[in-house]
């Protein structure tokens, strides 16, 4: 049986997106969510709120989600926290260079927000034996 999926940490540089998907995630899934602005900042909150599950935007400046996800994989705290990509960009070739990188799933960007904790238990239940590993 998976674990259950309680706190999600939302990476995107969008504060509208933020704002929303936050206010969808707890009030529609009942999740506890905690958001972060960029990548730099994800690696500090992720590392402190110990999310099961990371929710994280591709395109950012700076420091991109994949390269945010490569950091998140060399550090012991949050090496082995699942991340699901927020993209816009869902060609098969780009969810299999994600997955490659070690993302479960793909969300495609734009998303409906009262849909959004829907999607995110369907891909949680999904992947249950990847989340269920050593």
């Amino acid at each position: 049986m998976v674990r259950a999926l309680r706190k999600i940490l939302h990476v995107d540089d969008n504060p509208d997106i933020l704002t929303v998907s936050k206010l969808a995630l707890e009030r529609v899934g009942g999740y506890e969510v905690c958001v972060a602005s960029s990548g730099k900042e994800a690696i500090g909150v992720a590392a402190q709120f110990l999310p099961d599950l990371i929710l994280l935007d591709v395109l950012m400046p700076e420091m991109d989600g994949c390269a945010t996800l490569v950091e998140l994989r060399a550090t012991s705290e949050t090496a082995r926290i699942p991340v699901i990509f927020l993209s816009a960009s869902v060609m098969p070739e780009k969810v299999t260079e994600y997955k490659r990188l070690g993302a479960l799933d793909v969300i495609a960007k734009p998303f409906d927000p009262l849909k959004l904790p829907e999607q995110v238990s369907l891909l949680w239940n999904a992947n249950a034996d990847a989340l269920e590993q050593p």
